[in-house]
């Protein structure tokens, strides 16, 4: 062995049986969208509450699925691989490459990259940012005599 972080790293097959709201997780990545640097792969980015997924408890965030129901996951664009993912059926058998849980505390990303998503900080400043605007909007029009 060669003794890196590749040693700790393992292959998992995940039974899933899809619920009402799916198999209960995102995926990013693919050749068209590669979520980490020089590598096409699929990515699980989040796991939704009381899911299939979480429900297993086995799958996290981070984790590259190799493969669904035995096809291979390689050289596909991203939405190529969510119509896979779409179209597997029920009963769902994935293969995941996991990385050790201390390892990461979600998905791995390339430097510099950040995950779409809305903080609450955000809603914070934009709301900000509109109430001012408003406001410079209504002060303009009523100095013009404006209703």
């Amino acid at each position: 062995m060669n003794g890196g972080v590749e040693s700790d790293v393992r292959t998992l097959e995940i039974r899933l049986k899809r619920g009402p709201s799916g198999l209960g997780f995102n995926i990013v990545g693919g050749t068209d969208q590669q979520y980490v640097s020089d590598d096409t792969g699929i990515y699980v980015s989040k796991i939704r509450d009381n899911g299939a997924a979480a429900l297993d408890g086995r799958l996290q965030e981070g984790d590259k699925i190799l493969a669904i129901n035995g096809q291979k996951l390689e050289n596909l664009s991203h939405s190529d691989a969510v119509q896979l993912f779409h179209c597997a059926g029920e009963d769902v058998v994935l293969s995941v490459l996991q990385q050790p849980s201390n390892q990461t505390n979600g998905p791995l990303r390339p430097r510099g990259s950040l995950e779409p998503g809305v903080s609450f900080f955000g809603v914070i400043m934009c709301s900000a940012m509109l109430a001012f605007v408003a406001f410079l909007y209504m002060r303009h029009r009523h100095r013009r005599g404006i209703l």
